[in-house]
């Protein structure tokens, strides 16, 4: 590679660092080729392409900050750190204690779930199952499918899920009082009004795979 070629990726480089994204079209205008050229140094990169947007855009892995479930956007472009929408999705599923049903997809991704879930239907890493009138993705490995199907089984015949305001309340009291029982904390919270039972206490902690330490006193 001559300097001059090297200038010119040196600049598409920093171009991301400055924009944050850009297209296939950019990069290949910033380093004077062809789009198959441009193709070519974005793959040998590892650059990232968008889940949304029919994957027009790309980022260079050390651009984004991934919040915890491996997603990031910027200005409506969404990226994951997984890769395309497909591989996405296997692993949100895969690493989702009680499997993921459209809803909570679509609040993950911020996308329509009707879009890409037929296509998933079959897919060789997710199971698909109906419960509650509506279908729930779990990992297709049978020792993860078991114990997701158990969470999703408790969260349906349980309560239901806290609110936000009484989530924030529930996890302010647990980091205080970590050794209290889901009972303890619900009697706990009781004195500040709010009507939370220890099963959703307990829904709470299952759907974030959160810890809940185990006392003598617990449900």
């Amino acid at each position: 590679m001559n300097q001059e070629s090297r200038a010119r990726i040196d600049k598409a480089r920093n171009a991301f660092r400055r924009e944050m994204i850009l297209t296939l079209e950019e990069v290949a205008d910033l380093i004077h080729s062809t789009i198959y050229t441009a193709r070519r140094r974005l793959k040998e990169w590892q650059a990232l392409s968008s889940y949304n947007q029919n994957g027009r855009y790309y980022t260079l892995p050390d651009v984004p900050t991934f919040d915890a479930n491996g997603l990031w956007q910027w200005r409506g472009v969404y990226f994951s750190r997984y890769g395309n929408l497909k591989q996405t999705v296997v692993e949100l599923v895969r690493l989702a204690p009680a499997g993921l049903d459209a809803g909570e997809l679509r609040s993950l991704l911020e996308l329509d779930p009707r879009s890409f879930l037929s296509a998933l239907a079959k897919h060789p890493q997710l199971k698909r199952e109906k419960m509650s009138g509506r279908f729930v993705y779990y990992c297709s490995t049978p020792s993860r499918y078991n114990k997701q199907q158990q969470c999703r089984q408790m969260l349906n015949t349980k309560e239901r899920q806290p609110t936000p305001s009484e989530a924030v309340a529930i996890l302010v009291e647990k980091i205080k009082h970590p050794s209290m029982s889901t009972k303890e904390l619900s009697r706990r919270l009781r004195k500040q009004n709010m009507s939370v039972t220890p099963a959703i206490i307990q829904n709470l902690f299952i759907r974030h795979a959160l810890t809940l330490k185990k006392t003598p006193h617990s449900v």
